[in-house]
């Protein structure tokens, strides 16, 4: 190893879960570089703490990368090889081996099993400690010039040079716009993973029902086929919520952007069962119902109250008695269980786990290395790239597999 590179300066920009996790990885690859992380905040891994409900999903329990990649509405193609060199197994692992064990829940999603997302903090800043990473929050680092050889640092307090940068400052635009200094394109980003607002106030009078599983379509104006999403559902007092609502916000993400965030939702409250078997499973409710009213006597599986709901919907009256429920008024309410439509009108936000569509184009990044194409010596990882997951561990996963890669990169000769 020559004088150089023992001595290699290394600066990791941001201080989240890619940003952290590649600077124990380049620290660790190469116990004599220096290594320092700058975070523009009061401290690091902030996201890390407050999501999961303060639990931390930390990955998904899916170890075929084949399959892992189906949950990532931008950037799956791009993670395939990643995913090959360090997926969740890998991930799962490396907690282990310093004491964190992760637990897997029926859905998949991975949690220590502490349910704490503090275990996980305090395991990260342990970890980039033992290595010898240099910590430095407050720093937030204004430009970055490319210099032969290296690049300098530009920050409040003055300039530092380095040798290598490890960018990894999500969506944040003060990262898009060092990115886009040095020459790379940037694909503009808008909110992912975010809720729906539905201006139907006999619906938000629900807030706090659920269902699953629940059938959601999304149409949207100019696109042949809807995107459709099968999952839990959960009645909020702006919309609607829950994961199948949070998949569809990522996957259409870009064109929910472009369209103001208005189009039509479709919900199949009942899709273990055809519009067929519903109507007669109506049918047979009147049959047998005899004098009780409709609002009393409830043949589905949804909460009383949202059972009101759909009655409601109908243009039912919730006193009417089943055995006079004619068959016009079974085919609306049959709709309205099947095929019920709402009116999208604006989005909410996913509580504090924001999460963007967008950032550096992908084909100017080596995957095998995360190394940039267009400016050489720095690297990228985490959500300022062009890749988002759905919710459930992915985006974390990603933020694991392009930080460990690009630290084991930026660390070698």
């Amino acid at each position: 190893m020559s004088d150089r590179t023992a001595q290699l300066r290394i600066a990791v920009i941001g201080g989240g879960a890619a940003g952290f996790f590649g600077a124990i990885a380049a620290a660790q690859a190469n116990p004599k570089a220096q290594v320092t992380l700058y975070e523009a905040g009061p401290e690091c891994l902030a996201k890390v703490r407050i999501s999961g409900g303060g639990r931390c999903n930390v990955t998904h329990h899916c170890f075929e990368p084949a399959a892992l990649v189906q949950n990532y509405p931008r950037g799956g193609k791009a993670l395939r090889g990643a995913f090959s060199r360090f997926q969740p197994q890998d991930t799962i692992a490396w907690y282990r081996q310093r004491g964190v064990k992760l637990k897997t829940e029926a859905d998949g999603r991975m949690f220590p099993v502490t349910d704490d997302s503090g275990t996980i903090v305090d395991c990260l800043v342990k970890a980039a400690r033992t290595a010898g990473v240099t910590i430095k929050t407050r720093a937030a680092v204004k430009q970055v010039t490319a210099t032969e050889p290296g690049f300098v640092l530009s920050l409040k307090t003055g300039k530092v040079a380095c040798d290598r940068i490890l960018c990894a400052t999500g969506g944040s635009p003060q990262g898009h716009r060092i990115a886009h200094s040095l020459g790379h394109a940037i694909a503009s980003p808008v909110p992912s993973l975010f809720t729906f607002t539905v201006k139907d106030p006999d619906l938000r009078a629900r807030s706090g029902l659920s269902m699953n599983p629940v059938e959601v379509k999304l149409k949207l104006t100019g696109q042949k086929k809807p995107l459709t999403q099968t999952g839990p559902v959960l009645v909020t007092h702006w919309g609607l919520s829950g994961p199948a609502i949070l998949k569809l916000s990522a996957w259409g993400a870009r064109a929910l952007h472009d369209q103001g965030y208005q189009g039509t939702i479709v919900i199949n409250w009942v899709p273990h069962m055809n519009q067929d078997e519903v109507r007669s499973l109506l049918q047979q409710s009147r049959q047998d119902g005899g004098k009780r009213t409709i609002s009393n006597h409830n043949p589905t599986s949804a909460p009383k109250r949202l059972w009101a709901y759909f009655i409601h919907k109908a243009q039912i009256d919730a006193h009417t008695q089943w055995t006079t429920l004619s068959n016009k008024a079974i085919n609306k309410l049959t709709q309205e269980l099947c095929q019920g439509n709402y009116r999208l009108q604006g989005k909410g936000v996913f509580k504090d786990e924001f999460v963007t569509c967008g950032g550096i184009t992908l084909k100017e990044v080596n995957f095998k290395t995360m190394e940039s194409r267009r400016c050489p010596g720095i690297f990228f990882a985490g959500e300022i790239l062009d890749i988002d997951g759905i919710t459930g561990g992915f985006n974390f996963q990603s933020a694991w597999t392009t930080g460990w890669l690009a630290g084991q990169a930026i660390a070698m000769p």
